[in-house]
């Protein structure tokens, strides 16, 4: 996503809004991904150079966070503490995947590219929920 579509999607003032819009945001890359992996986790796995059952796994466990974060993007006002679980999923798989590709994981060039690129990507859904949230408490004082 480039920085112009990313300044689209928060292009409002109301805080309330920009939360929901980055949640929903992450739901669906974060689902698309976990269906990929499930959908044709054999030659992904070949191109990330990574087991098949890992990725079937993660697909799984993808999908699902991602329709609870679906779920969560669709309140009218997302419950503060289910918001900041979120964010603090997010950055501990962004660190996770940064330790499992450090110490254990031996992928392909391009599954080293794409572990490096998906915990940026995770990073960043974490820390913009985590100054959209910001702005909405200090909307409500």
């Amino acid at each position: 996503m480039s920085a112009t579509s990313l300044a689209a999607l928060t292009r409002t003032s109301d805080p309330q809004t920009v939360l929901r819009r980055l949640l929903a945001l992450d739901a669906v890359v974060t689902g698309a991904n976990g269906l990929a992996y499930l959908a044709a986790s054999g030659p992904l796995g070949r191109l990330l150079g990574v087991d098949d059952g890992l990725l079937l796994g993660l697909g799984a466990f993808l999908a699902v966070y991602g329709v609870g974060v679906g779920f969560l993007a669709s309140r009218a006002r997302p419950a503060e503490l289910p918001v900041r679980a979120v964010i603090e999923a997010n950055l501990a798989w962004s660190v996770l995947s940064c330790l499992a590709l450090a110490l254990w994981l031996s992928p392909s060039t391009v599954g080293g590219v794409w572990t490096v690129v998906q915990a940026l990507t995770v990073a960043g859904f974490g820390g913009l929920q985590y100054m959209a949230l910001r702005l909405r408490q200090g909307s409500s004082d």
